[in-house]
């Protein structure tokens, strides 16, 4: 038999792709198997990660991902990549896709959904824990403790983030202001020499977040990034990158690690200007 002929198809939809890994999985040899345990687990990841983030997350090497990557149908990890790009692109789930999901899945009572998301808010905790880079915390608190003025922006997930960053600075004496989009007023023009940009968004991450970090950087402003990993898009504007892993559950993000790294960070700040 031909074997190009053999080859399977790809999948055509995230659907199908999941289908096609629970009947292959059992079958792999172990570190194609750690993979397909990886990727089966971890689906909202594959659009917004490279094929290292994910070869390091299964623990396995790059090459056993892109091995992965063609016994599943593709000719290599690009592929499935734009089949989940494809499928994400309108945007994360609505709300009332993520309660249907949660009902399919049986979630069950209030105390139930309660237990899942502590559950999930410890583990983004823990994570938060081990995976913390020291340099890079001390490196943006140097940034932000220097600033004549902090702006802080967060649009959509991040917003609760950066409007507690905004309160905790106000509190700690550190000039602050939080960019808000109201009217759609990005206020970019308030940024002064001197000044400084915190600027938090993770996937799918927010374009004005984006694009007031660009502007930031191009006329000189220190940037510093609060985002969920180094490939963001936002990192290519930062100085200082810090990031925060989140677990989520039924596709609601917690935000326990990150409320967490905001406090310490402005906390950390506020000290260093009072010492100062």
């Amino acid at each position: 038999m031909d074997s190009a002929a053999a080859a399977p198809t790809a999948p055509a939809s995230v659907e199908e792709f999941r289908e096609r890994l629970a009947v292959l999985t059992e079958d792999l040899p172990k570190r194609l198997r750690q993979c397909a345990e990886y990727v089966a687990a971890n689906t909202d990841r594959i659009a917004v990660s490279t094929v290292a983030e994910l070869a390091a997350g299964a623990d396995v090497p790059p090459s056993a991902v892109m091995r992965f990557c063609q016994i599943m149908g593709f000719s290599g990890f690009s592929g499935m990549q734009k089949l989940f790009r494809d499928a994400y692109s309108p945007g994360w789930p609505d709300y009332s896709t993520r309660l249907k999901n949660l009902k399919d899945q049986g979630a069950g009572s209030p105390a139930a959904l309660l237990a899942e998301f502590v559950e999930a808010g410890r583990l983004s905790l823990e994570s938060l824990a081990k995976a913390v880079d020291e340099a890079a915390l001390i490196q943006a608190v140097s940034v932000l403790a220097g600033a004549e003025t902090v702006h802080v922006v967060g649009l959509r997930r991040a917003f609760p983030v950066a409007s507690y960053l905004a309160y905790v600075f106000e509190k700690m004496a550190v000039p602050a202001m939080l960019h808000d989009g109201v009217g759609k007023l990005d206020h970019r023009f308030a940024l002064r020499p001197g000044d400084a940009l915190l600027a938090i968004t993770f996937a799918p991450y927010s374009e004005e977040t984006l694009t007031l970090a660009a502007d930031a950087r191009e006329r000189g402003l220190p940037v510093v990034a609060l985002t969920d990993r180094l490939t963001s898009p936002l990192a290519r504007h930062a100085l200082a990158v810090v990031t925060v892993p989140e677990v989520d559950f039924g596709a609601f993000r917690s935000l326990s690690a990150t409320i967490a790294m905001a406090l310490a960070l402005a906390v950390a700040v506020g000290s260093a200007r009072g010492e100062a």
